[in-house]
């Protein structure tokens, strides 16, 4: 799916080109697929198509399950790649895929998918995750599995830090702190990155104390470990389209485990007081969907309607679905020479958020693709 230079369209971008929140230009150019901030020299007779409206940079998701199919279980490749394609096509021009059950790294060589930066599997404790998702390892193996992962991913590896405990009858997590340091000491000694899928209360102050540096879900934070992670400058990774579906989980255990029911009550009642108590620390907001399995995927804009019902004003939705996970992952945004990896709106996505979901354009590497 490689593209020729000779392909790439010229555009005169007529802004705002929305560099961050306090920076913008009043035109750009894309030449050969890059954005170029000041008029480039172009060979006579060079068509350029002019472009208007509002410039931002595609959409991030920052936790996403390329690879998994509708209801759990491993997709085939080209179901991935339809995937990425349902997400490129509601702007999500960026993924980092929070755990796969198959090799997606094919999918990072097709240029019309967005930008995939890859976790790599699942780790979990045995026992205590969804059936067939995750390498299920005990902690004296959690170590060189964690290198492991390291090793196959994109500088990322996911741990699943808690899960319901059976014989407890509710969430609890899955390590001990010595383990949690031993993961985090795996990943780092690995020249790698670690996140952590957290619900419950008391594993955050663990995963907090190994020195973690990605916090998915969260739905445990208390006023205490706000603090500690907005101190920390450990970001969290929203999901609360998936948190919305906590009364569905309890429905479903409250026979068995009534105590695991009623705690996951308590988590989905306060999701959005938690998130917005977060966001006024300081705690820096990153958007993820968490589809993919049980969330099908494009609901970007439903996790960003989410993020508005608790509390959030349009330019950190905005911050937090764009210029905030390029920072974090260190990828380009509009940057003067950055790949153009960009959407154009009729509308200021910083006044309203749901101007995001009016495409005029998805440019992806310099290509209109929509």
């Amino acid at each position: 799916m490689r593209t020729s230079m000779s392909e790439f369209p010229i555009l005169h971008l007529r802004g705002p080109v929305l560099l961050g929140p306090e920076h913008e230009l009043l035109e750009a150019w894309v030449v050969e697929g890059r954005i170029r901030h000041e008029r480039p020299e172009l060979p006579a007779g060079s068509e350029v198509l002019e472009v208007d409206g509002y410039v931002v940079p595609g959409l991030a998701d920052l936790h996403c399950h390329l690879g998994i199919g509708d209801g759990g279980g491993g997709a085939t490749l080209e179901a991935a790649r339809q995937q990425a394609l349902t997400d490129r096509d509601t702007g999500v021009l960026l993924i980092r895929d929070a755990g796969s059950i198959i090799d997606t790294s094919p999918l990072q060589q097709q240029d019309d998918l967005p930008r995939l930066i890859r976790c790599g599997r699942h780790l979990a404790r045995t026992r205590r995750y969804l059936i067939g998702y995750a390498d299920e390892v005990e902690p004296e193996d959690l170590p060189a599995a964690v290198a492991r992962e390291a090793g196959r991913a994109d500088g990322w590896v996911k741990l699943v830090g808690d899960w319901i405990d059976r014989a407890a009858g509710d969430l609890t997590p899955c390590w001990d702190a010595e383990d949690f340091h031993a993961a985090a000491r795996a990943a780092h000694g690995a020249g790698a990155r670690i996140t952590t899928h957290t619900f419950d209360e008391d594993t955050l102050p663990l995963v907090l104390d190994a020195g973690f540096d990605c916090l998915e879900h969260a739905t445990g934070l208390t006023h205490e470990t706000i603090a500690r992670t907005a101190e920390a400058k450990i970001p969290v990774v929203t999901t609360l389209v998936n948190v919305g579906e906590f009364e569905s989980y309890a429905r479903q255990g409250e026979r068995k485990f009534p105590d695991y029911a009623a705690h996951m009550r308590r988590l989905h009642a306060a999701r959005y007081d938690r998130t917005r108590d977060a966001h006024d620390a300081g705690v820096q907001l990153l958007v993820g969907t968490d589809a993919g399995g049980v969330l099908g995927h494009g609901i970007i804009h439903d996790e960003l309607d989410e993020l508005a019902r608790a509390g959030l004003d349009a330019s950190a939705i905005l911050d937090a679905a764009a210029w905030a996970p390029r920072r974090f992952l260190d990828v380009p945004g509009l940057e003067d020479g950055a790949p153009a990896d960009l959407l154009v709106l009729p509308r200021d996505p910083r006044r309203d958020h749901t101007a995001l979901r009016e495409l005029d354009h998805v440019v992806l590497g310099g290509r209109i693709v929509t």
